[in-house]
């Protein structure tokens, strides 16, 4: 799986665990719905401001989200 890939379902994968609709991950970070939709499809990137910011909600490594490690 490429990075984009894991990427994306970590994120998703990350929301469900807690509970959250996309719609309520996007107000905690700052993004709408559809962001959050298309990150999660893998159909958009994010900045790197955003991966910080979705780290730090989901208490897990940069390197976690990008595939880099499987330790959150």
């Amino acid at each position: 799986m490429d990075t984009k890939n894991i990427f994306a379902s970590r994120v998703q994968e990350l929301r469900k665990e807690k509970r959250l609709t996309q719609t309520e991950l996007g107000d905690a970070i700052g993004l709408t719905q559809k962001a959050i939709s298309t990150i999660e499809s893998g159909v958009r990137e994010t900045t790197f401001g955003k991966l910080v910011l979705l780290a730090k909600f989901f208490q897990v490594s940069t390197d976690y989200l990008l595939g880099l490690t499987d330790e959150p």
